[in-house]
C-alpha cells in the first residue's frame, strides 16, 4: 500500500495526509503557517504524531477494554500507552486506501473485519475536500456485521497552542470524570468556554454544543462547525497543543445504562452513519 498521496492545495491551503497511518491528516497549512500541529508526511511516525485522525467505530474511552451488546460481553485490545482502557476505535491504528479525485480532493476507505480489538465487522470512509478558505472533512461508517452493532464517530483535530490561543465555545453540560478511572461520571452545568488555552485545563466531554466553536490567535481565526452533537476539548497545559473534537456521543458511553441517550448509535446490517467537520481559517 502507498504511504502518502499527493497534497491537496486550494488558495493559500495545503493539506497533506497519510493514509497508511491511521488515514490521518499530517498537516494542514495556510501560507506555510500550521493551521493544525502539523508535520511533512514523511515524519509522522504514528497517529499521535499527527494533525488529526478519525475515531471509528467510537470515541475517546471504552472502559476497562470490556463491554456487553445485547447480552454477549466483548472484549477489545490495548491500544493506548499505560491506558487500562482503549481509546478512539480502531481507524486510527489500521492503514487506509486512498484515490484522489482532483488537486483539492481526496478519498480514504477502511474495511474492518472482526478481530480483538473490535468484534464487529464494518467499512469506513473519508473524504477531504479544500477550499480556499477551509477544509470540509467527513467521515461514515457502514456496518457489514450480520447483527446490529454498536457505532460512534468523531475528529480529532490538534492545534497548535501560541502564545495568545483563546477558545469560544457555546455549551450547556461538562461530563465530569472520575479522578482515578478517567471516565465520566456526572453532568454539570457548563455555559460555555471563553478563555485563553493557557489557562484551561480540560480533559471533558460537553454537551449542548451550539453554533461554531472559535479559536483565535496572534496569527489565525480558526472556526470549527460540525454535524456532530458533542465536543471533547482537551487543554493539557504543559503542552503545546490542544484539541477540540466534534464527537457524536459521550465518551464510555456504552457502559450507561441508556447508551442511545448519549448519543451511541446502533446500526442495523448494511446501515450507514455519516458526519462532517469543517475547518475555516482566515488571517487576524
Amino acid at each position: 500500500m502507498e504511504t502518502t498521496c499527493p497534497d491537496l492545495r486550494a488558495g493559500p491551503l495545503r493539506l497533506a495526509l497519510r493514509p497508511d497511518i491511521g488515514g490521518c491528516i499530517a498537516g494542514l497549512w495556510r501560507d506555510g503557517l500550521p493551521v493544525l500541529r502539523s508535520l511533512e508526511p514523511a515524519d509522522v511516525v504514528e497517529p499521535r504524531d499527527a494533525g488529526s485522525f478519525p475515531l471509528v467505530p467510537y470515541s475517546n474511552r471504552l472502559g476497562f477494554r470490556r463491554f456487553r451488546w445485547q447480552g454477549v460481553d466483548h472484549t477489545t485490545q490495548p491500544n493506548f500507552p499505560d491506558n487500562p482502557h482503549s481509546l478512539h476505535g480502531v481507524g486510527w491504528h489500521r492503514p487506509w486506501a486512498w484515490a484522489s479525485d482532483g488537486p483539492d480532493r481526496a478519498q480514504l476507505s477502511l474495511e474492518h473485519a472482526p478481530d480483538g480489538d473490535w468484534p464487529f465487522a464494518f467499512e469506513a470512509r473519508q473524504s477531504f475536500v479544500l477550499d480556499a478558505a477551509g477544509l470540509l472533512s467527513t467521515l461514515a461508517i457502514t456496518n457489514r456485521a450480520d447483527r446490529p452493532a454498536p457505532a460512534g464517530l468523531g475528529f480529532h483535530p490538534y492545534f497548535p497552542k501560541r502564545a495568545r490561543s483563546r477558545l469560544h465555545i457555546e455549551l450547556s453540560d461538562r461530563w465530569e470524570s472520575d479522578a482515578g478511572t478517567q471516565l465520566p461520571t456526572r453532568r454539570v452545568p457548563q455555559p460555555g468556554i471563553d478563555a485563553d488555552v493557557a489557562h484551561l485545563d480540560f480533559d471533558h466531554c460537553f454537551e449542548g454544543w451550539q453554533g461554531a466553536a472559535r479559536l483565535r490567535d496572534e496569527r489565525l481565526r480558526v472556526t470549527i462547525t460540525s454535524s456532530l452533537p458533542y465536543l471533547v476539548v482537551y487543554t493539557p497545559p504543559l503542552k503545546d497543543i490542544y484539541c477540540v473534537e466534534p464527537v457524536s456521543h459521550v465518551s464510555n458511553a456504552i457502559h450507561m445504562a441508556e447508551p442511545a441517550l448519549h448519543g451511541l448509535r446502533t446500526l442495523q446490517p448494511g446501515e450507514t452513519f455519516e458526519a462532517w467537520m469543517r475547518i475555516d481559517v482566515a488571517p487576524v
